[in-house]
């Protein structure tokens, strides 16, 4: 299901039929370095994924991650949507697009959108983001969004430190 559209972007519902985009995505290696090996290594096993996470993130909040396509071919080129996890108090903004479609401003174009849908449409109080302290980009990315740093923490049940940002729609 559609749920954004932007210039040259689409935002839709994550499904099953994406097992295959999906288990790409999740097997990069930047994915791997910056957000995590995943372990998924099958088409079942990316297809289990999807619908324990996005699907059914979805239907239990009417938002999660999307598959991000490019309008003028169709082409999926990335993800980028809202995720609630249970080590933050609040929900955050998550993206990785795939390396071939890097510097091209599709990732701020997706989450701008995202951001804007969250605080309009889903009228949340505000997001957080994370990300790894390394990852250059992507906490550019976040500046740009107006999010601002809060803290460089080990989140519980996570192996590695990550840096914590927090956008505050009330006070924005």
């Amino acid at each position: 299901m559609l749920i954004l559209e932007t210039e040259r972007l689409q935002l839709r519902t994550v499904s099953p039929d994406d097992a295959a985009f999906y288990l790409e995505l999740v097997n990069e290696p930047a994915w791997i370095r910056y957000i995590g090996d995943r372990g998924i290594r099958t088409l079942d096993a990316a297809r289990g994924a999807i619908l324990d996470g996005p699907v059914a993130m979805y239907e239990r909040l009417g938002y999660s991650l999307y598959v991000v396509q490019r309008c003028s071919d169709g082409a999926a080129i990335g993800m980028c949507g809202l995720i609630k996890r249970d080590v933050l108090p609040a929900t955050d903004i998550g993206y990785a697009m795939s390396p071939r479609y890097w510097g091209q401003g599709y990732a701020y174009e997706a989450a701008a959108a995202v951001v804007a849908h969250a605080r309009g449409t889903l009228e949340l109080p505000g997001l957080m983001a994370i990300t790894s302290p390394d990852n250059d980009a992507s906490i550019q990315l976040l500046g740009k969004l107006g999010m601002r740093f809060v803290e460089r923490t080990r989140l519980d049940g996570w192996e590695t430190d990550s840096n914590v940002y927090r956008l505050d729609f009330r006070h924005a």
